[in-house]
């Protein structure tokens, strides 16, 4: 069986809106509903639940149910104050339905242009291995700095990689890696994976798509409005 963890507990306020970006109405839908749109396509895609603060939950299941009726959509997990205490409550939730070896697939409320191809990746390049995640090569020559100030040694550009979401893991061996961290390692992980890695787990990774970006800034959401238009 394989599981989406969706989180939409991000406030978004680099986008300078006075709601968070996922609930951004584009063409009369919001953000997060395109991206729930994706994962419904998604046939192999059993289930889901969304991880969101309580005072949005309404306004989601109006979302839901208007589009989405009849559909995967499981129940909501509460937020953390942190992106992995999210994550870590979103694992709790989807435990009700998943088992030990169940895919679990994490995925941001903020990333609307997801394929359903990079879902089906995740899943069917997870046999075998403890999960799998869609990458990009750098392209821009690559610098090291202690200090943000001055360079302190090079990068090979040819090892280094950019990670996107979602990624896809074993739920028992990702939980456990997750159970494993320490207070502050949790609070300086930025990406789903890190844990995993952490934790030894085999992540395979394959080819990413530039236009499955996140909307972090002002630019990146007039630059999904735009790509609505031209549809």
């Amino acid at each position: 069986m394989n599981y989406v963890v969706l989180l939409s507990g991000g406030t978004g306020t680099r986008v300078g809106l006075k709601i968070p970006k996922q609930y951004y109405i584009v063409n009369d839908r919001s953000v997060i509903s395109y991206v729930i749109e994706s994962i419904e396509k998604v046939r192999e895609i059993d289930g889901y639940i969304i991880v969101a603060s309580r005072e949005w939950e309404d306004f989601i299941s109006k979302e839901v149910d208007k589009h989405f009726p009849n559909g995967k959509f499981l129940g909501f997990a509460n937020p953390g104050e942190t992106r992995q205490l999210s994550i870590i409550n979103g694992l709790v939730k989807i435990g009700d339905w998943a088992k030990e070896d169940d895919l679990i697939i994490i995925q941001d409320a903020a990333r609307p242009n997801t394929s359903s191809k990079i879902y089906q990746q995740c899943i069917t390049l997870s046999d075998g291995e403890d999960g799998a995640m869609p990458v990009l090569p750098m392209k821009d020559t690559v610098y090291m700095s202690k200090t943000g100030k001055k360079i302190d040694s090079l990068v090979n550009r040819d090892e280094i990689y950019a990670g996107q979401a979602p990624e896809s893991f074993r739920y028992g061996k990702y939980f456990e890696a997750n159970k494993r961290l320490s207070t502050e390692e949790i609070a300086k992980i930025k990406g789903s994976t890190e844990p995993a890695v952490m934790y030894g787990m085999n992540i395979k990774m394959f080819d990413g798509d530039e236009y499955n970006f996140k909307i972090t800034t002002e630019n990146d959401l007039k630059r999904f409005v735009d790509l609505q238009k031209e549809r």
